[in-house]
């Protein structure tokens, strides 16, 4: 079967996993925590998927750099009480088993850390289901290209065969500041019109709208 891309890359939270709402309780709970100051749900939302001072910079701006650690063992404590409620988006397994099938090199691109990315695999069986995958403390965070260059690196692949897949505009950006195709999922943290004004093939609405996309175009 005629491949369009060889190496597709999905973002984690909001694109596989229907985590964002967690996320974003998880982030206005920890910088009430170190501020007193609950930050909107928009704001709380935007910055999933950053880095960590890229993202704290931007949700708690009057922080102090020495609060950060602080910021994060409060992220950390409320996000634990949040998973058990976490799980994978309806139709995400069977969607990963068919790309395999036609031979597609799966990884992951995330803002995670690289534990919170493994106990996340582990916790929904999705060991084995990836090639290979980079973490936003393994390499430098998005929508820095890096993490994208290390992946096709690692797998031998030009940018013109890769396409990564993501529901906030800086996965897109990474994707296009790596030379890279880019795809956006509307379902997750980013509005439609914020995917849409990042240079991108399409934007998907659904799991079952990415399936049918990747069928036609991967």
């Amino acid at each position: 079967m005629v491949k369009t891309y060889d190496l597709i890359a999905f973002d984690w939270d909001g694109t596989l996993w229907d985590s964002t709402a967690a996320i974003t309780r998880a982030i206005q709970s920890a910088v009430f925590d170190v501020t007193g100051e609950t930050p909107s749900q928009e704001r709380a939302s935007y910055v999933i998927g950053l880095g960590l001072k890229h993202a704290l910079e931007h949700v708690a701006p009057q922080l102090r750099a020495e609060q950060y650690p602080a910021l994060g063992e409060r992220y950390r404590h409320h996000f634990a009480r949040e998973m058990f409620k976490v799980q994978l988006f309806d139709g995400v397994l069977g969607l990963l088993d068919a790309l395999r099938a036609r031979g597609h090199t799966l990884v992951v691109a995330t803002g995670k850390s690289r534990s919170g990315l493994n106990e996340a695999l582990q916790a929904v069986e999705l060991r084995g289901k990836f090639h290979g995958s980079r973490t936003a403390d393994e390499t430098r965070g998005k929508p820095d290209p890096t993490m994208l260059h290390e992946l096709m690196a690692e797998f031998d692949v030009p940018p013109e065969r890769t396409l990564m897949i993501g529901d906030t505009s800086h996965d897109l950006r990474m994707a296009a500041n790596a030379g890279c195709h880019g795809l956006g999922v509307s379902y997750g943290a980013h509005s439609p019109d914020l995917l849409h004004a990042e240079p991108a093939r399409a934007v998907v609405h659904s799991v079952s709208e990415l399936h049918d996309w990747l069928v036609q175009h991967g």
